[in-house]
């Protein structure tokens, strides 16, 4: 069988193959993408990602259009996705209006990360009648991908204010992920009213960073203890009084993690330190970790759904933050922590292959290789 080269396999047997199974053949693998043992499953998903892409591809393909169980072909897109080239795009546009809900949300999650601008017309079509609670959040993210666009751009802001609140949340979620400062109005009133949504506004203001939003952010200063890490995160990403913002929702963090009785204002202070770092805030991923490293579970479990979030949305920032930690080991534990209790597995397998390619193109012995060697262990990808 085809494989990356004898060295490769024989480096990552070292690290994650403790379950290997030598005789296993592609057929086998694929149909036991959906068994029930997890042990046997991510077995079998350990064995394609090794093969090389020439093989992989069309045995995946054949098994998203073809197999009988809906979770292997779930599962072999996920893959597949991760393999990439033009397979990939043929499967995803194949499953587009599929009864699956899983497939049409890998499908919109693939183009959410690889925008086409021919496919807007179809996006917004779709959006007027996807209901699914797991599929029209990676809708909106593909949607988004284009904002840019006038008629996408109109329709993101229109739906800040409409429909279920679940949904909202996405729309909101995903204009901050954008920085679309052309939505800071709208944003700027749900951040100002108290109500389900207030927090995603002020993360969302936060990660957009845009200064004219200081006035609406301000005014919410002392008005709710749970929500001030948050208002001080958005003040910090205006550059008001930076430092002395970013230290109080990090000591927030800190005392609240050890508190044993303060897990809201936990969420509170590790949302806000998350959008930070979504922004490019390398210290407050810093402290986010150095925080979950120490903190009793359920504490350290709030704060990794943060680090894994972020892992998901920026690999290559996280590989590069891992690189200048001494605790190494227990930072990935955190991030870990944080994919086992996120149901994202198309963000967790483009981790991997971003994971997978540092770790080829990597020099031995650097501190790149060390990381992703880390991670491949730890992760049991």
């Amino acid at each position: 069988m085809t494989r990356w080269g004898v060295v490769a396999v024989a480096a990552l047997v070292l690290v994650t193959s403790a379950r290997a199974q030598p005789a296993l053949t592609v057929d086998a693998a694929i149909s036991q993408l959906g068994d029930f043992d997890y042990d046997v499953r991510t077995a079998a998903s350990g064995f394609i990602r090794r093969l090389s892409t020439e093989e992989a591809r069309p045995v995946l393909a054949r098994a998203v259009a073809t197999h009988e169980d809906g979770y292997v072909r779930y599962r072999a897109l996920v893959l597949l996705v991760g393999f990439g080239g033009i397979e990939a795009r043929d499967a995803v546009l194949g499953v587009m209006e599929d009864g699956n809900d899983r497939l049409r949300a890998v499908a919109y999650g693939y183009f959410a990360h690889e925008p086409d601008p021919a496919m807007v017309p179809r996006l917004l079509e779709a959006l007027d009648g996807e209901t699914s609670e797991f599929v029209r959040p990676a809708l909106i993210r593909a949607l988004a991908s284009h904002d840019d666009d006038p008629s996408v751009r109109q329709r993101l802001l229109a739906d800040i204010d409409r429909g279920v609140d679940f949904f909202r949340g996405a729309v909101i979620e995903a204009l901050g992920d954008r920085r679309a400062s052309y939505a800071l109005e709208p944003l700027m009133a749900v951040a100002s009213a108290p109500g389900p949504l207030q927090d995603d506004a002020l993360l969302a203001l936060t990660r957009i960073g845009d200064a004219r939003a200081l006035s609406a952010v301000a005014a919410l200063q002392g008005a709710d203890p749970e929500l001030e890490p948050m208002v001080s995160a958005a003040a910090a990403a205006f550059d008001e009084d930076r430092a002395g913002h970013f230290a109080f929702v990090s000591e927030t963090l800190a005392f609240a993690a050890v508190s044993g009785d303060q897990r809201d204002l936990v969420r509170a202070a590790a949302a806000g330190l998350g959008a930070l770092a979504a922004s490019g805030d390398d210290a407050a991923l810093s402290t986010l970790i150095d925080v979950a490293v120490e903190a009793p579970s359920a504490e350290r479990e709030a704060i990794a759904l943060v680090v894994g979030m972020l892992a998901m949305r920026a690999p290559e920032e996280m590989l590069a933050h891992l690189e200048t930690r001494a605790d190494l080991a227990d930072a990935a534990l955190v991030v870990r922590d944080g994919f086992d209790m996120l149901d994202e597995d198309l963000e967790e397998e483009r981790f991997f292959m971003t994971a997978r390619s540092t770790f080829w193109g990597a020099p031995d012995g650097s501190a790149a290789r060390r990381v992703s060697d880390e991670l491949i262990r730890v992760l049991e990808f």
